[in-house]
Formats: C-alpha cells, sequence, structure tokens
C-alpha cells in the first residue's frame, strides 16, 4: 500500500517501525548518542552529530510531517522554540501580523522581539471581515493564526485568510496546538507553515515539553532546518522517543477526550452559575459555523466565565477533586487553568481585558477520565460557590 494513502491513524501507528536498525527491532529504538562514527575524512553521512540529524528525532518528524501533510518537519525543544524558529524567516522591514488574542507567552515574545526590531509587529483582529480587510491594507510578510484561539475559543477562517496572505506574497502559520492534526489541517487549508507545542495533545502524557513545525514545500524546511540547526532549538532524544510514543494513541485520545468536552460543554452552558461557556461545538458559539467547515472535530478545550469575580474562581476551583490546577494542556488527565493569573499574566491587563479574559474566566483541559466522574465534578464545585 502506498504510503501516500494511508490514513491519519495508521500513519502514528507504523511511524519508524520496520526501519532497518540493529537486531531488527519492531518499535525503532532510541539513540542517544551526540556524535556518530564516520567512515573516512571528506565521505559525509546521513548522521554525523545529533544536534543537526538524530534517527529517533527524524522519526518523529517524518511521523509530523506525514500526518500533517507537510514536506518535512523540525522538532523542537519546545512550542515557544518553534515559534521563534519560524520569525526567524522575517527580516527588520518585514510586518507581521498576529491575533490580538494569541497564547500569552506568544504576545509577549512577539512583542518583545518586535521592540528589538527584529520584525515590525500588529495584533489585530482575524475573526471579522472589517478585521481582516484592516490587516492586509499594510502588506506584511507572515500572518499568524491561532485557532481555535487560547483561551476563549475564537475561531479563524483559516482558508480566507491564507488565500489573502497568498494574493500578498504572505507567508501563512497557523499554531495547531488545540486541535491536533486530527481534527484539523492548515496546511490543506491554504496555511504554509503548522506549528505545535508537542507537549499537549501530540504528546500526551504531560511528561516532555516540546514542539514541532511543519512545513508545506521543501524551500521552507530548507530555510527552517539551517535555523534550528543554526540556533540549536532542536529536541531531545529522549523526548523525542517520548513524544512518539505518545503519537500512537493520538487518536483514541482525543477523540474519546472530545467525545467527554462535548457532554460537558452543553451541561456547563445550561448551568445557572456559568454566565457563558466558550466552545466551537455548540451551536451558540459565534465561529461554530466555520469550525463545521473547516475542523473534523471541536476538541477537547473549552473555557467557561462564572457569574461572579476573582473569588467566585478561585472557590470554584477548590472545590474540584479531578481537574487539577495547573499549566498546560493536552494529557489523558483533565486540568484547569486560570489564565489571567496563570498562562496570560505575561500579557498585561489591558491585553487581558481586550482579549477577554477575565478574572472568573477559566480554561478547561478535558481528559479521558469516565464524563460521569468528570460531570459530577464540576457539578459539586458548582453548587459550593
Amino acid at each position: 500500500m502506498d504510503k501516500k494513502n494511508r490514513k491519519r491513524r495508521t500513519c502514528v501507528v507504523q511511524a519508524g517501525l520496520g526501519e532497518p536498525v540493529s537486531y531488527r527491532a519492531v518499535m525503532p529504538p532510541l539513540c542517544l548518542s551526540s556524535t556518530f562514527q564516520m567512515d573516512e575524512v571528506g565521505k559525509k553521512a546521513a548522521y554525523e552529530y545529533s544536534r543537526t540529524r538524530n534517527p529517533t528525532r527524524d522519526h518523529l518528524a517524518q511521523a509530523l510531517a506525514e500526518i500533517e501533510k507537510g514536506y518535512g518537519a523540525c522538532v523542537t525543544s519546545s512550542g515557544m522554540a518553534a515559534l521563534t524558529l519560524i520569525v526567524h524567516l522575517l527580516n527588520p522591514e518585514d510586518l507581521l501580523i498576529a491575533p490580538y488574542d494569541c497564547y500569552g507567552r506568544s504576545y509577549r515574545m512577539l512583542s518583545a522581539l518586535a521592540e528589538k526590531k527584529h520584525f515590525r509587529l500588529k495584533f489585530v483582529d482575524q475573526y471579522s471581515e472589517k478585521g481582516i480587510v484592516d490587516a492586509f491594507s499594510e502588506t506584511p510578510q507572515m500572518v499568524l493564526i491561532e485557532s481555535p484561539s487560547n483561551p476563549v475559543m475564537r475561531i479563524a477562517d483559516i482558508r480566507a485568510i491564507a488565500e489573502k496572505a497568498k494574493a500578498c506574497g504572505a507567508i501563512t502559520v497557523v499554531d495547531n496546538t488545540f486541535l491536533s492534526p486530527m481534527l484539523q489541517q492548515p496546511l490543506s487549508l491554504g496555511a504554509d507553515i503548522v506549528y505545535h507545542s508537542t507537549t499537549k495533545f501530540l504528546n500526551g502524557h504531560s511528561d516532555v515539553v516540546g514542539g514541532c513545525v511543519v512545513m508545506k514545500t521543501k524551500e521552507l524546511w530548507e530555510h527552517l532546518d539551517f535555523w534550528a540547526n543554526s540556533l540549536g532549538l532542536i529536541g531531545a532524544p529522549f523526548d523525542s522517543y517520548l513524544t512518539l510514543r505518545g503519537l500512537r494513541t493520538l487518536e483514541l485520545r482525543v477523540h474519546r477526550a472530545q467525545e467527554n468536552a462535548m457532554a460537558i460543554a452543553a451541561m456547563l452552558a445550561t448551568h445557572d452559575k456559568v454566565a457563558k461557556v466558550y466552545y466551537p461545538g455548540l451551536p451558540t458559539h459565534e465561529g461554530h459555523a466555520i469550525a463545521v467547515a473547516q475542523q473534523e472535530g471541536f476538541g477537547a478545550m473549552l473555557s467557561l466565565e462564572l457569574k461572579g469575580d476573582y473569588e467566585t474562581a478561585r472557590a470554584f476551583v477548590s472545590g474540584l477533586s479531578l481537574f487539577r490546577l495547573a499549566q498546560s494542556l493536552g494529557g489523558t488527565e483533565s486540568l484547569i487553568n486560570h489564565p489571567a493569573s496563570m498562562t496570560h499574566v505575561s500579557m498585561g491587563p489591558e491585553a487581558r481585558a481586550k482579549a477577554g479574559v477575565t478574572d472568573q474566566l477559566l480554561r478547561l483541559s478535558i481528559g479521558v477520565e469516565h464524563i460521569e466522574d468528570l460531570l459530577e465534578d464540576l457539578r459539586e464545585a458548582l453548587a459550593g460557590i
């Protein structure tokens, strides 16, 4: 069977299997060596030094490129390293447009680099026709999209934005962390680059920090492969090994967690102590129609805004027993996050207010526990506020 015709579920399970390695191992072994013996002076080898190439990291990169339908991938040490790598395509005079409500650390890093004149930066509203028109009123060289957005799950029309970007020669970059390649394929929608924090759903077990960048073309891959090697942004072999192991169950984990998320969103949407639920799977969500058109599911991430204030949010979190208060997302376990004091604190109060990150907003990463237990945990915590 031609590898190009394999389904994504098959790709992640089969990644790296049967490689011509020692002992005819079914599962590709972990290669920790930092350096490799060369046959003779002046003769290049496939592997010479692990910052440049490592077999274990290559197995993961090949799998990620395959499931995102890209030409090639770079495995990085974190999601932020992935974004750092991508912006090295820009020159000081180039304009990058990014969503005004992007992930807090991305917002802060992009702002800091722009202040140092690495590139020009404009935060825009990518969720309305007027916002998109305004965004392209200047000619950008790169457009960054985060859909669904973190944490209020706004949906950007990736295909429409990518078409406008292509018309003016801009590179379209999509953060696909929240949905994973199982639920959204940005390259197929017209994007040029897709990136992830592999810490999240791709690894899926909250025991690795990592990232990746997948490029549609050989030219983009060669550019970013050069910078990944030169800057040393690469992921470690052991982290790559664990991520590849987690990747094999991605389809199963994502779909179970998504089923749980839909049931939780429906329950919260009718609860009298909840002011609003942010989940694209609800027909009432502002971006529901676009999500239906460009996604293969609605994912396992949702946010809720409680009726009340900061103390209400604190009391609610304290009443939970299954949802752990922690950074990150995408593991098999359910987590809760208070963005205003955690993931988005670095944005500052003005930017948080504009993005809709209030003191009573809470973000849930839904795990694969039994749905009845998760619902009961949430109901008990709501009853206590």
